[in-house]
This record gives C-alpha cells, sequence and structure tokens, in this order.
C-alpha cells in the first residue's frame, strides 16, 4: 500500500510541475509578443489558461486526497480483519487432525508380509479339522483348489492395487468399480472379518500356552495378550513393518526347517522307521467324512467341508492389497509381493499340509480333542510322534509368536479399513484421524474391542467357541473375495472402455479376465454351500445363523446403503474413476536406496 501512495503523490506532484511550466511558457511567449496589436486579446487567453490549470490542479489534489482516503481506510479496516483470520486460523488450528498414513513400508517390508505375514492359527492349528474330515489326500485336494481360487484372487488385486495404489484398496475399489452400496458394504464386512479373525487368535495363544502349564486361567492370558497386541498398534507403521518383517522371517525359517525335518523322517530317520506313504493306506487317503452314514456321501461331504477350512488358511494373502497406501514404492514392491503368493502356497500351505499328511494319520485322537483346539498342533504332533527330544516344545513357541504375529496383522488391517471408510466418508470423520505417526488409533481401538470375543472360549466348549468363530470370519472373507474379483472385470471393462491396453499398465494380472470369472463362479458358489451342516441331517437354528448370519449382515447393509445413496446396481461404464489417486501417484518420483552392502542385498534377494 505505501508504493501505491507514494505513485499517486508523485503523480500530483508531475501534474502540478507540468502546469505551472505550462503557464511559465505561455506568459513568456506573451511578453515576445507584446508587439502583437491585440494585447488584450491574448491577456484573457492568459486567464483563460490558468483558470483550467487551476482546476486541474486541485481536481487531481482532489483525486489524490480521495485515493489517500481510501487506502487509509482500506488499511484501517484490515487491521481487525487480520487479527479476526488469525484468530479462525488459530481456532482451525486448535481443532487440526492429521488424517493422511505414513508410506513408510520399504519393499522389503511388503515382501516379507505378503511371503508370511498372515501365517498363523490357519495352518498351524486349523489344517487339524480338514485331515479329520477328509484324510491326507482329500484335505491336500481341497488346498489346491483353494490354492488356484486365491492365486487369481491376489492376481486381480494386484493388477489394481499397482495401477491406484490406496490404503485398504479392497473395500475402495468396490465402492470404485461396482457401486457405492456395495463398497460401504463390503467394506464394514472386511472389518468385520479382521476384527473376528483377532478374536480367533486372541482365543488361541492362551491354549497354545496350556500346552506347556495349566495353572494360570485362560481368561488371563486372552487379557494379557489382547492388551499387549492392542498396545502394539499404536506404533508407528514403519515399527509394525519391522516387527512382521522378522517374525515372518522366522516363520519362513521354522516352516522351511520343519519341511527339511519331515523330509528326514519320512525317509526313516526317526525310530518309526521309514514312514513313507503308511498313513495314506492305513487308516487310508480319505478321511472318515461326516453326516452320512453312506461311505461315499459322507466322505464328499468331508471334502467339501474342508474348503472352509482351507479358505480360512488362505486368508491375508490379500494383505498387500491393504498395505499398498502405506507402501513407499507401490509401484515396485506391490507387484513383486503378489508374485511370491504362488510360492507362499506352494511351499507353505500345500507343502506342509502334504508332510503333515504323511506324519500325522487322520484318525489321531489328539486333532480333535474337544478340551481345547491347540492342546499342541498337527506339527508337534508329527514331532511327538518322530520322538525328537525338545523341538515339541520350540515349535510350540514358534507356533504361540506367530499366532501373535497374526493377531497384529489382524489389527493393524482392521484399522487400516476403518480409516478408509471415513476417508470416503462412509465411516464417522474421527476415524480418519491418525496420530503424528500416521496410526489410526480410533480404528485400532474399535476393532481392538470386537477382539474381546475371545473370551467366549472361557464360558463355552473351546472347540465349539473356536469354529463357531471360524464360520463367521471365513464367510466375511469369502465375501470379500468375491468383492476382489468382480471389482477386477468391471476395472478390465472400464479400460477396455476408455481404451487403455492392459499390456500398458505398471502390473498385468495373468490369466485375465478368465481367472477373475473362475474365481467368481466358485467363491459364490462356496458362499453358499459353505452352511450345508446346518440342514443335514435335521435343519438347525444355531448352526444356520453361524454359517450365514455374515450373509445376512451383508445383505442388510447392502440393502440399507442402496436406499440410503439411492444409486445404481453397478456403475455405468463411463462412470467408474480409475483416475483418482493414480494421477498423484504418477508425479511422485521414487527413490529407492539401492542396497549396498552384502547383508542389504541379502535381504533384497530374499523380499
Amino acid at each position: 500500500m505505501p508504493n501505491f501512495r507514494n505513485l499517486i503523490s508523485s503523480s500530483s506532484s508531475s501534474n502540478k510541475h507540468d502546469s505551472e511550466k505550462h503557464v511559465t511558457e505561455i506568459h513568456t511567449s506573451t511578453e515576445d509578443e507584446q508587439t502583437s496589436p491585440d494585447d488584450h486579446s491574448i491577456e484573457i487567453i492568459k486567464n483563460e489558461i490558468l483558470e483550467k490549470d487551476k482546476k486541474k490542479i486541485a481536481h487531481t489534489n482532489q483525486f489524490s486526497s480521495d485515493i489517500h482516503s481510501i487506502t487509509d481506510s482500506l488499511a484501517r479496516s484490515r487491521l481487525p480483519h487480520l487479527g479476526d483470520d488469525d484468530d479462525e486460523e488459530d481456532a482451525e488450528e486448535a481443532q487440526y487432525h492429521d488424517t493422511e498414513v505414513k508410506r513408510a513400508l520399504k519393499q522389503r517390508h511388503i515382501g516379507m508380509i505378503a511371503l508370511g505375514g498372515t501365517i498363523g492359527t490357519g495352518l498351524f492349528v486349523g489344517i487339524s479339522v480338514p485331515l479329520t474330515n477328509s484324510g491326507p489326500v482329500g484335505s491336500l485336494i481341497a488346498y489346491l483348489f483353494m490354492g488356484s481360487i486365491i492365486y487369481s484372487i491376489t492376481q486381480s488385486l494386484g493388477e489394481m492395487a499397482t495401477f491406484i495404489p490406496v490404503t485398504s484398496s479392497i473395500t475402495v475399489f468396490s465402492k470404485r468399480f461396482l457401486s457405492p452400496a456395495f463398497g460401504v458394504a463390503n467394506g464394514y464386512m472386511y472389518w468385520f472379518n479382521w476384527a473376528i479373525t483377532y478374536a480367533v487368535e486372541i482365543s488361541v495363544v492362551g491354549q497354545v500356552i496350556e500346552y506347556w502349564t495349566k495353572k494360570v486361567p485362560l481368561a488371563a492370558w486372552i487379557a494379557i495378550f489382547w492388551v499387549f497386541v492392542t498396545l502394539m498398534n499404536f506404533f508407528p507403521v514403519k515399527v509394525y513393518g519391522e516387527i512382521e518383517f522378522w517374525i515372518a522371517f522366522m516363520k519362513v525359517l521354522a516352516i522351511a526347517g520343519y519341511l527339511l525335518y519331515a523330509l528326514i523322517i519320512v525317509c526313516g530317520g526317526s525310530s518309526q522307521g521309514p514312514i513313507g506313504f503308511r498313513y495314506w493306506r492305513n487308516p487310508g487317503p480319505w478321511g472318515a467324512g461326516i453326516i452320512s452314514k453312506d461311505k461315499n456321501t459322507s466322505r464328499f461331504l468331508g471334502w467339501v467341508s474342508s474348503l472352509i477350512n482351507a479358505a480360512f488358511t488362505y486368508q491375508g494373502t490379500e494383505l498387500v492389497g491393504i498395505t499398498a497406501g502405506e507402501a513407499a514404492n507401490p509401484r515396485k514392491s506391490v507387484p513383486r509381493a503378489i508374485n511370491k503368493v504362488v510360492f507362499r502356497i506352494a511351499l507353505f500351505y500345500i507343502m506342509s499340509l502334504f508332510f503333515i499328511g504323511l506324519l500325522v494319520p487322520y484318525d489321531d485322537p489328539r486333532l480333535s480333542s474337544d478340551s481345547a483346539v491347540v492342546a499342541s498342533s498337527p506339527f508337534v504332533i508329527s514331532i511327538q510322534n518322530a520322538g525328537t527330544k525338545i523341538l515339541p516344545d520350540i515349535f510350540n513357541a514358534i507356533v504361540m509368536i506367530t499366532v501373535i504375529s497374526a493377531a497384529n496383522s489382524n489389527v493393524y488391517v482392521g484399522s487400516r479399513v476403518l480409516y478408509a471408510l471415513a476417508q470416503t466418508g462412509n465411516a464417522p470423520k474421527q476415524f480418519a484421524y491418525v496420530t503424528r505417526h500416521g496410526v489410526p488409533y480410533l480404528g485400532v481401538l474399535c476393532t481392538a474391542a470386537l477382539g474381546l470375543l475371545a473370551f467366549l472360549v472361557v464360558n463355552n466348549n473351546a472347540n465349539t467357541a473356536f469354529n463357531w468363530l471360524i464360520n463367521i470370519s471365513t464367510l466375511a472373507g469369502l465375501c470379500a473375495w468375491l468383492f476382489i474379483s468382480i471389482s477386477h472385470i468391471r476395472f478390465m471393462q472400464a479400460l477396455k472402455f476408455r481404451g487403455i491396453s492392459r499390456d500398458d499398465l505398471p502390473f498385468k494380472a495373468k490369466f485375465m479376465p478368465w481367472a477373475a470369472y473362475y474365481a467368481t463362479f466358485f467363491v459364490t458358489v462356496i458362499i453358499f454351500i459353505q452352511g450345508f451342516q446346518a440342514f443335514s441331517p435335521h435343519f438347525d437354528v444355531t448352526a444356520f445363523f453361524t454359517a450365514y448370519i455374515s450373509l445376512i449382515i451383508l445383505a442388510v447393509l447392502f440393502i440399507g446403503c442402496q436406499i440410503y445413496y439411492r444409486c445404481r446396481f453397478f456403475w455405468k461404464l463411463e462412470d467408474i474413476d480409475i483416475d483418482t489417486d493414480r494421477r498423484e501417484i504418477e508425479e511422485v518420483i521414487w527413490e529407492d536406496d539401492e542396497p549396498k552392502t552384502y547383508w542389504d542385498k541379502f535381504w533384497a534377494a530374499v523380499a
């Protein structure tokens, strides 16, 4: 403003000077022209010019005065407003909440989490049920079949999550590629899935410890580890990544070591002598089956039931889609992590189940203990049968640590799902608030609260309560898998509509689009048949609601959201959003620290 005033003042002074100079020139010219015949006329003209110049100067001075007055008024009126703005900014700053998670997960974190991040109860404990019901061969076929489905699902997720790397991409994609109703319903169901799974993992920890002692009540162990795991999730995501990296690495070493140990035992490296396929011949490869008196029918139904346990075991392989929003370089780390899924399926699940089936007969009474879910795991039973000292205790400790790690991942995933829902306006905005380290603390608390359902095993038969929770969480997880496959089908259709080739994507999923249709069909079938035991041999109301409560909740949520949003069943192809969050990522130049030492190069190769 001072510069503007100086400009006006200099302009006014210049006008005065020019006018006076003009008058002087006229006066001089008149004196020089005194010889003119009409001096009176000249005098009149001079006076008129002087009058005009005075008026011009007066007008200029008045304009300058007006400008000064206006600028002074503006300056005076602005001073209090500046104070008001400062007060408003201070008030807004006082109410400010950070809502951005941190991209702090490195490539080795993402890779190892994808490889062994959520391996826990499903593998080390859950395989005892399918082994009992469908035998070593039947359960192996069931896990191979479900493995092909989950491979297709992770390929679909990898293509979408690499193209649009956002936190809790599984739920975000349902909203963008299907409809708001599907997105919200899937989001809350997926959160419900991981919150219930957290309860399952916490309920198991104490039962694993009871392998050594029962002097401490089970409820006490549940309370202790509930507090411990919940507090762990308030640390920055980088700490979570480091913890999961090392525990996942320990899982990889433990399973690889067990496979080598099992191979030695099968070939005769214990007091049992060469085992080979002994237990495939006696008691047999197919198991006793369930429900029906007809042997063939009961074996088939036993195989179908093992699909549900296989689905629970595989849950978490899609976790890399959740971590994409916190990956330091998602376009590079996510594809590598997705490609490791096939090794995870083949090495950890299929090979482990194969050797378990060779070393433990399906009719071993310890597999179907009614006193506790984890009197011991099938892994520990096989070691006990071989007569190896101390190793059962070591492996039981590994099982305990991996279950705690899986519980930690459950809370992490659940909190990020609620965070994503809040970011899109589908959950209270408070769930998007994060700590200064980027942790969505309300999501952590809410997810952990549902984990208190773990106390169900205290007042009910432990095995019954455990299977009840497994059924609820498994169906919720299956629904999420279904939405991933359908979302990918719509995503590919949207790309084709816009003329974008999938060859130009950062990661191109294999066997598409047929793999997506394959997964969609069989996941849908499994969702509806998984509760068949509620109808046979007679209808059981309690069993029915246990098996289908998740599907009922999903239907209620979807109908409610459909009424609230008044949206189409599916978006039109031209309305599908594939640009939000993608362009921001494309503008970022990612700089990875290249491994320099041999130690760093080793971890880069492993992860």
